[in-house]
């Protein structure tokens, strides 16, 4: 058995990019930025501040939703499944 399931609580790092295909779809793609707080532990060592971005990919009634709400700078909560890709680019 397999669960892939991710919540992801941040910041909009850029306007949504809305596309719309021939046959209706569309689709909405936006950054994410989710933060990790700096802190010290308790022997003095100072752990910095680090912030993660994703790439969110909406489809459909979601795309709907996010291209009339979500605006760069929003706070929001996505959650989803998480799916890695490798492009391999020219040497």
């Amino acid at each position: 058995m397999a669960f892939n399931k991710v919540f992801l609580l941040g910041n909009v790092g850029a306007d949504p990019k809305v596309r719309t295909f021939a046959d209706g779809g569309i689709s909405a793609t936006f950054t994410l930025a989710t933060s990790f707080r700096s802190f010290t532990t308790k022997n003095g060592r100072t752990i910095p501040a680090r912030t993660e971005w994703h790439n969110i990919n909406c489809q459909s009634g979601i795309a709907k939703v996010v291209e009339k709400f979500v605006h760069k700078g929003d706070k929001v909560f996505v959650e989803g499944r998480l799916r890695n890709r490798k492009y391999k680019g020219k040497d």
